[in-house]
């Protein structure tokens, strides 16, 4: 499949880096390096814009490296771009961590996935169809009892 891409910034166009690679790397665009203090959050840019076509969404999400090693991850995760959105792709990242944290640019800061969704509509009922799970919550179904 081949998306539009308008690319603003000064780093190269995200790319996947393996064969298996469901996501890929997007970069921050900045003219100076943002220092995210602990449990702040801001919008990075990246200086790309984007056309999916409708059925699609672009889904932006944490990576693992920087939440695992720095506290750092994206808030609304996962974010989505919706087909009819022409805007700039802007990653909204949260420090969790104790430390403060600079992101520079070109810094590679979240990852982008192209997903296929449906939209539905709705079917009013009375009831719905019974389950073995019924309204058991969080956490009940590796409960023994």
């Amino acid at each position: 499949m081949k998306i539009a891409l308008v690319n603003t910034s000064k780093h190269p166009s995200p790319q996947y880096k393996t064969s298996g690679s469901a996501g890929m790397d997007l970069t921050a665009n900045l003219s100076e390096s943002i220092t995210l203090k602990p449990m702040e959050r801001t919008l990075v840019p990246t200086g790309l814009f984007i056309a999916l076509p409708d059925g699609f969404e672009a889904q932006v999400r944490p990576r693992s490296g920087l939440a695992l090693k720095n506290g750092i991850t994206c808030l609304n995760s996962p974010g989505t771009i919706d087909s009819d959105y022409r805007g700039e792709i802007g990653v909204i990242l949260a420090n969790l961590s104790n430390e403060e944290f600079i992101i520079n640019d070109g810094d590679r800061i979240a990852q982008l996935v192209i997903a296929k969704f449906e939209q539905i509509s709705w079917e009013i009922c009375e009831s719905l169809d019974t389950t073995e799970r019924q309204d058991k919550g969080f956490g009940s179904t590796g409960v023994k009892q």
